[in-house]
């Protein structure tokens, strides 16, 4: 007998109210992909989230937030998470049609 799949089922109900939500799920996901991207950054440069954070003009408790949930993140402030580390992000647009076989975040050492 299949499992019951609550994740599956809670998006085939808001996509009924809103035909918009696998694309602002999507959207979220390559959002949060980043910050992870960002995150293991940081921890291979064997830094701590306070002295990033520090860097950033922030607290640690918001680079922890950032890095756990991912709420909409400013651009800015992606931006800000990067410099501190050394990086700059770079926006490419591609066509939605190739979405799915592009990889979300790419990290050039």
């Amino acid at each position: 007998m299949p499992k019951h799949d609550f994740l599956q089922e809670m998006i085939q109900k808001r996509t009924t109210r809103n035909p918009e939500f696998p694309r602002l799920l999507d959207g979220a996901r390559r959002r949060r992909e980043l910050l992870r991207a960002l995150a293991e950054q940081r921890e291979e440069q064997k830094r701590s989230q306070t002295t990033v954070a520090a860097a950033m003009k922030t607290s640690q408790s918001f680079l922890a937030r950032l890095e756990s949930t991912a709420a909409d993140a400013k651009i800015s402030t992606v931006d800000r998470y990067a410099e501190s580390l050394g990086f700059v992000v770079q926006y490419h647009l591609i066509p939605a049609a190739h979405a799915d076989t592009a990889p979300p975040v790419v990290v050039h050492p």
